[in-house]
């Protein structure tokens, strides 16, 4: 079991995500912007953190570079429906170390986090 926190604010998405690793044994924490995201990276242990890109308050590639600036060795990865060229490039380069696009293909991302974990 991992603790992964998934940080969204489309409660759809959440749901679909929660669903998905929850029956997979994980604990599952949510945040809904990349403020809180920080906050909660700094109180709690996470093995895997999922992260939007587009968020109100902060969005997820501003969030990442404070969370890595933390937690160096977190492993994040870019969960968005941002997905034109460059957008993975640029989540990259912010720090992530693995990019999921939406819509989210059940087996694909399954296997993609467990993969990361």
């Amino acid at each position: 079991m991992s603790n992964i926190l998934v940080v969204d604010d489309n409660e759809q998405n959440i749901y679909l995500v929660k669903f998905i690793l929850e029956k997979r044994g994980h604990k599952i924490d949510v945040a809904p912007n990349g403020k809180l995201a920080t906050q909660m990276v700094e109180l709690n242990k996470y093995d895997l953190v999922l992260m939007d890109i587009q968020m109100p308050v902060m969005d997820g590639l501003e969030a990442t570079g404070i969370i890595k600036s933390m937690e160096s060795s977190l492993v994040v990865v870019a969960l968005t429906a941002k997905a034109m060229d460059g957008d993975e490039e640029k989540a990259l380069a912010a720090g992530c170390d693995g990019y999921i696009s939406k819509p989210i293909d059940i087996k694909t991302f399954a296997d993609s986090v467990e993969a990361h974990i």
